[in-house]
């Protein structure tokens, strides 16, 4: 990474970074729901970023790259961290681990925060994935599939599927 050295590419790259880090962070906690391990994964994503800027200093949306390079990390570490996570079970009723004001400010509008984790978490990472790029990130689902590289169909049958699975944690009454 000889590039690291030599003045505009670095400004540019670190521009980059401070512009879409807490971004990148939110996205890969709400994917993750877990700080540190969004903290690592964003670091992942600037390492892989890093090693091919002067590919992605050229593209057209670095950050649409940075993000894909996440979304990836995300999915193909989800066992990784599933068996950590069993390791080092946090205890229930701890939410220090909200990444930032803004994220913390969206949850507190959840009456009851552990029913959402614990909705959240009978997810499958895919689809959790789906719901934070399509409701989070308010991409839409061409961009989603693009991302995920498949189909708008998939798409939209992974957000439903999800979608009625919340649904059915959150509100067992409403549930036929």
């Amino acid at each position: 990474m000889e590039w690291l050295r030599s003045g505009r590419e670095r400004r540019e790259f670190e521009r980059l970074v401070a512009e879409a880090t807490e971004g990148l962070r939110r996205t890969a906690y709400l994917m993750t729901w877990d700080a540190q391990e969004a903290d690592d994964l964003v670091q992942v994503t600037w390492t892989t970023v890093a090693r091919q800027w002067p590919r992605v200093s050229r593209m057209e949306n670095p950050v649409a790259y940075a993000r894909r390079v996440l979304t990836n990390a995300v999915i193909d570490g989800r066992k990784q961290r599933q068996r950590r996570r069993q390791e080092l079970a946090m205890a229930d009723g701890d939410n220090r681990d909200v990444v930032d004001v803004a994220s913390g400010v969206r949850l507190a509008a959840v009456d009851d925060r552990q029913d959402l984790r614990r909705a959240l978490a009978t997810l499958t990472v895919r689809q959790r994935t789906v719901l934070v790029l399509r409701y989070w990130e308010d991409l839409t689902e061409q961009e989603v599939a693009d991302l995920l590289g498949c189909s708008v169909g998939t798409v939209k049958s992974t957000t439903s599927r999800a979608l009625a699975q919340l649904r059915a944690q959150l509100h067992p009454e409403r549930t036929p």
